[in-house]
């Protein structure tokens, strides 16, 4: 038998690892399950109604204590605001989105999309979509590249 020898850095590495490998993954996060159907046809229709600028069918989408947050920043902020700050602002620059992802669990998704502009600008995003009920009651949007991009900003 060849005896293998170890430095301190390879033991205690292994040593550091053992009781994080003895730890059972965490059930809230249901590695394995997939995004449900409806939460998906419902991230889809979310995007849809931007693209036909159609805030009644968005509305309808969204439970009543919906919220909204970005690092525009908006932090958690309501329906009516979402609505007065990033629809009636945003919508009518927004040409299609480009969804690239839809990965999730049950009646949580992530959404990876690039969205095109009507002035020929685009930029990427990841959004961050809660269901309840069948209506979204949360979207956390990550914003792709520095600052953040809006679709009424020339430089994008």
């Amino acid at each position: 038998m060849q005896k293998v020898p170890l430095s301190r850095r390879t033991l205690i590495g292994a040593c550091a690892a053992a009781p994080a490998a003895a730890i059972p993954a965490s059930a809230d996060a249901q590695a394995g399950a997939t995004l449900s159907p409806k939460m998906e046809e419902l991230v889809r229709r979310n995007y849809a109604a931007w693209e036909a600028k159609d805030w009644p069918r968005l509305d309808s989408l969204l439970a009543d204590d919906f919220t909204f947050s970005s690092a525009a920043p908006d932090d958690h902020i309501s329906k009516a605001a979402f609505k007065t700050q990033c629809w009636d602002t945003q919508s009518p620059l927004i040409g299609a989105f480009d969804l690239l992802h839809v990965y999730g669990s049950g009646d949580e998704a992530f959404a990876l999309y690039v969205c095109r502009t009507r002035n020929g600008k685009t930029f990427r995003n990841v959004e961050y979509l809660r269901a309840r009920n069948g209506k979204l009651v949360a979207i956390e949007c990550y914003f792709g590249g520095a600052g953040y991009p809006s679709a009424a900003d020339s430089q994008h």
